[in-house]
């Protein structure tokens, strides 16, 4: 009998599905890129992403308009910087970098209608992934995106609907 009672607070208190909601719904807006380096469809990948990713680990159904929770913002920064630099061993020849880091920062705001404390506006999320200077950003591009928008992802879900 104690199983049981220990059970029902455990589903009262934590949901199976992995949110902590009562939502149903959420309306998701196209993300803009505001990014002078980032390419043109960045934009676009993210929002599509971030619309599947709520597909895939929640109930919630992802709707055009009056979404009972919203989501809408822009991709702020696409930004590269030289990182682990490495000594040329002369004075003549400048030092380099081994490494090229790749930082995308994304500002969101979440709207939920339910429970208007859980909103937030201009919440910043970001995330960076590094590549060998042997490469060129072309050739890597795609997959350091991905890696880096996995994080992003998870961190908005985290930030929204998540009950971890």
């Amino acid at each position: 009998m104690m199983a049981l009672v220990g059970l029902i607070f455990l589903q009262s208190c934590y949901s199976f599905s992995g949110i902590s909601t009562d939502a149903q719904s959420i309306q998701i807006e196209q993300f803009f890129n505001n990014t002078d380096l980032g390419p043109a469809n960045l934009g676009q990948d993210f929002t599509n992403r971030l619309k599947d990713y709520y597909q895939r680990n929640s109930s919630l159904r992802v709707v055009p308009e009056s979404g009972q929770l919203q989501i809408e913002g822009t991709i702020t920064d696409y930004r590269l910087s030289a990182v682990a630099p490495v000594s040329s061993g002369n004075n003549l020849q400048p030092d380099a970098a081994a490494f090229t880091r790749l930082t995308i920062v994304v500002k969101a705001n979440y709207v939920d209608n339910d429970v208007p404390t859980n909103s937030f506006k201009d919440k910043s999320f970001s995330f960076y992934a590094d590549f060998d200077n042997t490469q060129d950003l072309v050739s890597v591009r795609e997959d350091l995106e991905r890696k880096i928008f996995d994080q992003i992802l998870l961190d908005i879900f985290n930030a929204t609907v998540a009950t971890w």
